[in-house]
Parts: structure tokens; sequence; C-alpha cells
């Protein structure tokens, strides 16, 4: 199991492989706002995990393991953003902040609830058909998308 802050280092390199078409350490570090040797270390411990290939000055590549962690961090932070804003009525950049926070905290039992209760309440799907985070199963036919967000 990685902690919640490698996951923040996948999540970066996952979206950065969106936008950009690859990944390099400075481009990671320039995103998260920290140092390069930090970013090195992590891609060591994601690497070591058997979540990135890497080989030093090299691209940074997801490996399929990589790529669903990071998949699975976004749709949680998907859906305490969506609680938070939707739900609970916060104004949309404080709920950009706490949902960042929460989702470092929050386990995949409470995420697998919040996510039912999220879904129902804003009439986005009935979830009873055993919603869960670490599955990809629901999460393309329910899913608000970012760019909707």
């Amino acid at each position: 199991m990685v902690s919640k802050s490698l996951e923040e280092y996948l999540k970066t390199m996952y979206v950065l492989k969106k936008q950009n078409g690859n990944v390099r350490v400075t481009d990671v570090a320039k995103k998260m706002n920290c140092t390069k040797p930090s970013v090195n270390k992590a891609i060591y411990n994601l690497k070591d995990n058997g979540l990135v290939n890497y080989e030093s000055y090299g691209t940074i590549e997801l490996t399929q393991k990589g790529e669903d962690l990071a998949k699975k961090t976004l749709e949680t932070y998907d859906i305490v953003y969506l609680f938070l804003k939707d739900v609970l009525n916060l104004q949309k950049e404080e709920a950009k902040e706490e949902a960042e926070k929460i989702k470092l905290a929050i386990n995949d039992n409470t995420i697998n609830k919040l996510a039912k209760y999220v879904h129902k309440v804003l009439g986005l799907r009935n979830l009873d058909c055993n919603y869960d985070v670490n599955q990809e199963k629901c999460r393309s036919c329910v899913k608000r998308t970012t760019a909707q967000i």
C-alpha cells in the first residue's frame, strides 16, 4: 500500500500524461510546486511498488496498476467535491480546497457509501449495483467528469 502523498504524485503524473502526452520529473515538480529530488524519491518509491516505469532522465510511464490507482484517486476527489459543492452548497473554490484535504483521509468503505449517497441525491443514478471505488464498474455510466463540474 502506498501513502496518500505518493497517490498525489501518481495522480499528478496521470493528469500530466493526459494533458501533455508524456511526463518528466520537471513537469511533476512544477505542477506540484516541489523540488526535483522530492519527485525523484517519490518516483523510485512508486517504481518499487510497480506503479511506474522510469529510467533516469527519461519520461515517466504509469503501469496499468499505477493508472488504476491514479483514476481511483481522481474518482475519490470527484465524489467528495460533488458532495461538498452540490449537496452542502459550498462555493466552488472552497469545495475544491476541502475535497483535496478530505480525500487524503477518507477510506474506501466511506467513499463507496458517500458515492452512493451523492449519486442518489443528485439523481445521477441509483448505485445499488455494488458500486466500489476500486472497480471500473459504474464509473463510466455515472461519473460526472471533471470537465462537467
